[in-house]
């Protein structure tokens, strides 16, 4: 902090070797200051000590009593039962893992203080392994303030913690940190009291509040990271244009040739975006622009209009999908309006090998390729452009600030930084944007294109599968088509392809009139084009996958879609799923084929679905049930890593937390220890 602590190894504190210390550097705790900002996620009140007939059960508490009986008991568990008298009541004390050195030291007449939450069993209430030790009778000694519960890791206890964290705080008294927030905004609290309220609570603090993080010492400290978050991307964005991009006026003519060969007219919207991003390609500072739409709005035709404009003056366009069938579906959709102007995109993917990998490297590297579109595979080192002036992230949620920004330097130095495009088809909430992507400047196409179909969407109780599988039928037999979506809580694509093979059985038998596709992430990606073409094509009728299909995926005559157990996703997710049917004139239908009995959460996220087909205010809905985490994506909030701010709790501190990075910001000194402070490594992706 004001350069003390900050720079203070953790070897300094007492009980701290070489091994403990790399531990927590691993953790992400590297110098003494980061322990005063290694905050606890609750607290336990151990300042009293509670009769035993007051318990409560799941309240943690304090009791002392007498041992009055101690015995091996052999149940469905063997385990040790002891019986705890105080006067005023019974409780039981049970432990399942013990020593014979425990059970000797509980005999009766042995005097126990225990701390643990009371369960109900069988003959009253139970404390499952509580934490004890002998006292004396009449000892009146208990803690003076609320005992701190910190995040931790493997191999690191929780009083190893409470000791390093109050060696830090005792250092604050000759060291005292820069208090960097305006005084209006400090919620009655400098950062030392702060700090120390939140380590050391006294035994009277409000605990409801602090469980909630609505205790005025936390919001001033999540004001003070949102703040210095807001900052550190605003620097990254200093810091990226502050090299020069070329600049890629619009050529007006390639513009009008792509617009007269579309079978459609853009939307106002898709216009509008466009003109923004054309102003932007034309400048000499790199663009940073996040482009938003909803499924169906029409992104990729802006993409296109956007690589076009850097082509048509001589430079190179990257464009990264997170999966193979999307930078496929990219592909085709490229090639289709950019074709009849002499441009043919390449692919780049995880299964480009041998001859045919070294070719499009080749041209890639001569120029001759103008625009690739590719995966991950795109940040291998072998992959050198010539000329590259555009790079286009699709679904950015999958990628993060680190890979964004990894892949514009892939630029050579001649030809400047290359202009950014990121998009996305899951709407950013207004208060996440703010905060993750306060680097971007932001689009967003807000309208779809005419005829698009609304989505009726009906939630079904999986006992009456056998209706659904009918009501496949009867669509498929009036000339539709259908997807059949498997989901599994386990994350293994062994298990998703397996479930997904087993459901595609069932049906073949259950409708052997169709013909059904497969598709699921163990598939070849080459099989997986092939299903993909065959059931574009019209030649399967029912298309059994799991969320492999979650995005790319255009199919206009496919009008029905069944998801199954579709309370083990997200909002967003299933939003994109949904997102396949509606793409025709025909009028369409999702089927959210749920597992009685539901939870409250679930009941809340299906009825979201079934209420409305606004992926913006599915998206906030999805913050509110799930949190910032999920609704980005772990690798955006991996960049973010907040250590007391939530996002979803504390809202309604980011346009104060705007306000007060930019009086910050004024004093580059001030900007450079807040930012420090509350980032630490993380600022490194930020000199990328």
């Amino acid at each position: 902090m004001s350069g003390v602590l900050a720079d203070r190894p953790l070897e300094s504190l007492r009980g701290v070797g070489p091994k403990l210390a790399q531990k927590l550097r691993d953790y992400g705790v590297g110098q003494v200051e980061d322990l005063l900002f290694h905050l606890p996620l609750r607290y336990q009140d151990r300042t009293r000590v509670t009769p035993i007939a007051a318990l409560q059960a799941q309240v943690e508490a304090v009791v002392e009593g007498e041992v009055r009986a101690a015995d091996i008991v052999f149940g469905r568990r063997r385990s040790l039962v002891a019986r705890l008298q105080d006067g005023s009541g019974t409780v039981t004390l049970r432990f399942f893992h013990f020593t014979a050195a425990q059970k000797n030291n509980l005999k009766p007449g042995a005097r126990l203080r225990c701390f643990g939450a009371p369960r109900r069993g069988r003959g009253g209430l139970e404390i499952y392994h509580p934490e004890y030790r002998h006292c004396e009778p009449g000892e009146s000694a208990v803690e003076e303030r609320l005992t701190p519960i910190y995040p931790t890791t493997d191999g690191i206890g929780q009083a190893q913690w409470r000791k390093l964290c109050s060696q830090a705080l005792a250092l604050l008294a000759s060291a005292r940190p820069l208090d960097l927030l305006p005084a209006r905004y400090n919620q009655g609290f400098d950062l030392v009291a702060a700090l120390h309220y939140l380590h050391t609570p006294p035994p009277d603090a409000p605990l409801q509040l602090l469980q909630e993080g609505r205790h005025p010492a936390q919001l001033r400290l999540a004001l003070e990271e949102l703040a210095a978050h807001h900052l550190a991307l605003l620097r990254l964005r200093r810091q990226q244009q502050s090299v020069s991009a070329p600049a890629l006026p619009r050529r007006q003519a390639a513009h009008r040739d792509l617009l007269r060969a579309l079978p459609f007219k853009p939307t106002a919207a898709q216009q509008r975006v466009m003109g923004e991003i054309a102003a932007d390609l034309a400048q000499r500072t790199p663009m940073l622009r996040l482009l938003q739409g909803d499924v169906g709005s029409g992104k990729t035709l802006v993409a296109a209009d956007a690589a076009l404009q850097a082509i048509s003056n001589g430079y190179q366009v990257a464009v990264m999908a997170p999966t193979e069938i999307l930078a496929e579906q990219h592909r085709q959709n490229f090639a289709t309006w950019l074709a009849p102007l002499g441009i043919a995109p390449a692919v780049l993917t995880g299964r480009s090998k041998g001859k045919a990998r070294r070719e499009t490297l080749a041209a890639l590297a001569g120029g001759d390729t103008r625009l690739l579109i590719g995966t991950h595979a795109l940040f291998q080192a072998d992959v050198v452009f010539h000329r590259l002036g555009l790079v286009i992230v699709d679904e950015q949620h999958r990628f993060g600030v680190h890979q964004r920004l990894a892949l514009t330097e892939k630029a050579d130095a001649a030809s400047g930084r290359p202009h950014q495009l990121v998009m996305t088809a899951t709407p950013i909430p207004r208060t996440l944007s703010m905060v993750a992507y306060a680097d971007l400047d932001c689009s967003v196409i807000d309208e779809l294109p005419p005829g698009r179909q609304a989505v009726t969407t009906v939630l079904i109780d999986a006992a009456r599968r056998d209706q659904v599988v009918a009501r496949v039928a009867t669509a498929c037999a009036e000339g539709r088509q259908a997807y059949w979506v498997c989901t599994l809580v386990e994350e293994s694509d062994v298990l998703q392809a397996q479930a997904a093979e087993s459901t595609a059985a069932e049906l073949a038998e259950a409708l052997p009139a169709l013909r059904i596709g497969l598709i699921h992430g163990r598939l070849p990606a080459r099989d997986k084009e092939a299903v993909m073409a065959a059931f574009k094509a019209g030649e399967l009728s029912l298309l059994v996958a799991t969320t492999v299909i979650e995005v790319g995926v255009d199919v206009p005559n496919a009008s029905l879609m069944v998801i199954e157990n579709p309370e083990r996703l997200g909002l967003a997710q299933l939003h994109q799923l949904r997102g396949r049917v509606g793409r025709g004139s025909a009028a369409s239908h999702c089927v959210l084929l749920y597992q009685s009995p539901l939870s409250q959460q679930g009941k809340r996220r299906l009825t979201a679905m079934r209420e409305s087909n606004d992926g913006f205010y599915i998206a906030e809905q999805d913050l509110a049930l799930r949190g910032p985490g999920e609704v980005l994506g772990t690798r955006q909030t991996g960049d973010m890593n907040f250590r007391i701010a939530d996002l979803t709790l504390h809202d309604d501190l980011l346009e104060q937390a705007r306000e007060t990075g930019e009086l910050i910001a004024e004093n580059p000194l001030a900007e450079e220890q807040l930012v420090r402070r509350w980032t630490g490594e993380k600022q490194r992706f930020a000199s990328v």
